[in-house]
């Protein structure tokens, strides 16, 4: 990778810096990896790193906007490729179950900084994102509500937190198994459980 590295232009050694962050991530405890190691996967000097990044909560922050953009493009283009909000649910789970399965480095790096206890850029990062994935699971709910496909009682607020939860669930379920495909073996089943308990009973 290092010659590569090396000569390409600066957005996509960016680039490549987040990926290799991520990669690490799922190798090892996230707030152990410093930026002599980040350098070193990726056969640079830290200096070279520095050119891009003046730190490592730079290179965090960058990390965090990767995810965002990945995870929630993914999830739009999920909720995009059918035509029901029930289905939209389905397919919004399926595509953030296979995120994970991909880059089991993110929910490490995810639950890591929701537990400093002061307030970081990345961590206000992390809660931006939350938000604006529940608005998306919110809509879908009160869409499947007015459908008839939901039950017409169901409450919204707490149908949100028990999908998030329930993928959140089976990520920690997964990472302590050390078997990160497990999550893509289970969700399916997971998700049915969910769906009953949430559907108009029709």
């Amino acid at each position: 990778m290092a010659l590569h590295v090396k000569h390409l232009p600066a957005e996509e050694r960016r680039a490549i810096t987040v990926e290799t962050v991520v990669e690490l991530a799922a190798e090892q405890n996230p707030s152990d990896i410093t930026t002599a190691a980040i350098a070193k996967r990726m056969g640079l000097t830290q200096g070279a790193l520095f050119r891009h990044f003046p730190n490592k909560d730079a290179i965090l922050r960058a990390v965090m906007e990767w995810v965002a953009e990945r995870l929630l493009s993914r999830v739009d283009k999920a909720i995009r490729s059918v035509n029901s909000p029930g289905a939209a649910l389905e397919a919004m789970f399926m595509a953030h179950v296979g995120f994970v399965a991909e880059h089991p480095g993110v929910p490490r790096m995810l639950f890591g900084e929701l537990q400093h206890a002061g307030e970081t850029a990345p961590k206000r990062m992390v809660q931006t994102l939350i938000g604006r994935y529940g608005e998306r699971v919110r809509k879908l709910i009160e869409a499947g509500k007015a459908a008839g496909e939901l039950d017409p009682a169901l409450d919204t607020e707490a149908a949100v937190s028990l999908f998030v939860g329930t993928i959140q669930g089976l990520v920690m379920q997964s990472l302590l198994a050390g078997d990160v495909q497990r999550i893509s073996r289970d969700a399916p089943r997971v998700f049915a459980i969910y769906r009953r308990g949430i559907g108009s009973g029709r």
